[in-house]
């Protein structure tokens, strides 16, 4: 029966993973250096610790004829176990200080990139390239309801990855536009909270080509893990024709605000500006959750007036939980979705909203917001 059960949980064994993550950078084989150090040190104290103890149980029992002894004070023993676990202490606080220090020193970076935690997605500004997108995620909604196998990186996987270059020093610039969020790769050893009205920074070196995945670390409401992260580290020359390829999607982008859109044309870009940025919150079937998120379907904002819909999705509702997207979404993208929720589910006005509305409520052309890729 042991064998049998061994074998039949071979496969099992083969899917388990222990430890931390292979390290991608300096800091985080560091990191995992001193992990290892620190649990090496940790199971010698135990050895010696537990050891003893048993040892001086089974010998020094009162079935073999032992008595308890009486002494007070000795200066040699308090000496020792002061002396020894101090000394232990500092060897393991000289490796970890050197290590923290490290991870603090965010001076001559090759890259800037400043990253803002949204609910529940991360926006990437790249200073050096004029390059700026929002990362979502993207695993489906059958996946997530359970109605669908789980893929293989299920709710690890975004619409738009960051993207670095291989062996350049990546300075990051955190904070956050709504509450703490906290962003971590342990494969390239950052993590840093994000914090409104505050930037904090950290950095990394990503020494390996290859997809790294992390995740928000800080509890930052009822979509917390559905905000991964993910980071490609590719080469140089892929890396500026990622460059170029997101400036040239960033001018169609903006293009897109000066047109005129159909309405099957505006449904269809909704439908995926709705499954990217409102769904988590107000549900594919556009019904809310009772007690927490208004629905959309069949709402007085989605029937009712046409301007006054627009002002919520670009200006949120303050002291609720629907945010401003006006800093978030182009004019074509909030055009596309407030005409989808005026047109999905029940929802039937036959409004057609355009770019040219949504930079009108924005107070002008001028004034609306650069286009997200």
């Amino acid at each position: 029966m042991a064998g049998t059960a061994w074998a039949v949980s071979q496969p099992v064994w083969a899917e388990y993973a222990y430890n931390l993550q292979i390290p991608a950078s300096k800091v985080a084989q560091d990191v995992f250096d001193l992990h290892n150090l620190i649990m090496l040190v940790c199971l010698g104290i135990f050895i010696v610790v537990f050891g003893a103890m048993f040892y001086s149980l089974l010998k020094h029992r009162k079935s073999v004829g032992h008595k308890a002894a009486h002494f007070h004070e000795n200066t040699t023993v308090e000496v020792i176990w002061t002396v020894i676990p101090f000394v232990i202490l500092m060897g393991m606080a000289y490796p970890a200080a050197k290590v923290v220090i490290d991870m603090k020193d965010t001076s001559n970076p090759d890259i800037s990139i400043k990253i803002t935690g949204y609910q529940w997605k991360w926006g990437y500004t790249y200073l050096n390239d004029g390059v700026s997108f929002y990362s979502t995620l993207s695993t489906p909604r059958d996946q997530i309801e359970g109605t669908a196998a789980k893929g293989e990186n299920y709710l690890l996987e975004v619409d738009e990855p960051m993207v670095v270059p291989v062996g350049k020093r990546v300075r990051l610039l955190i904070t956050a536009n709504d509450v703490i969020h906290s962003w971590w790769v342990p494969a390239l050893g950052a993590k840093q909270d994000a914090i409104p009205g505050f930037i904090r920074d950290s950095w990394f070196k990503a020494d390996k080509i290859g997809t790294y995945r992390g995740q928000c670390v800080e509890l930052c409401g009822k979509d917390h893990g559905f905000m991964p992260i993910v980071v490609e580290v590719v080469s140089e020359a892929d890396y500026q024709a990622w460059v170029e390829k997101k400036k040239g999607a960033a001018s169609s982008a903006a293009a897109d605000n000066d047109k005129t859109f159909d309405q099957a044309e505006l449904m269809a870009r909704g439908e995926k500006v709705y499954a990217g940025n409102c769904a988590a919150c107000h549900q594919a079937n556009g019904m809310g959750l009772p007690g927490v998120f208004l629905p959309i379907n069949g709402s007085k904002v989605a029937t009712g007036p046409v301007d006054a819909h627009i002002s919520t999705v670009l200006n949120g509702r303050p002291g609720t939980a629907m945010a401003a997207f006006g800093g978030q979404l182009s004019d074509a993208d909030i055009a596309a979705v407030v005409t989808y929720q005026r047109n999905a589910w029940d929802n039937k006005t036959g409004d057609a909203v355009q770019p040219a509305q949504i930079a009108a409520a924005r107070g002008g052309a001028e004034a609306a917001a650069p286009a997200a890729q």
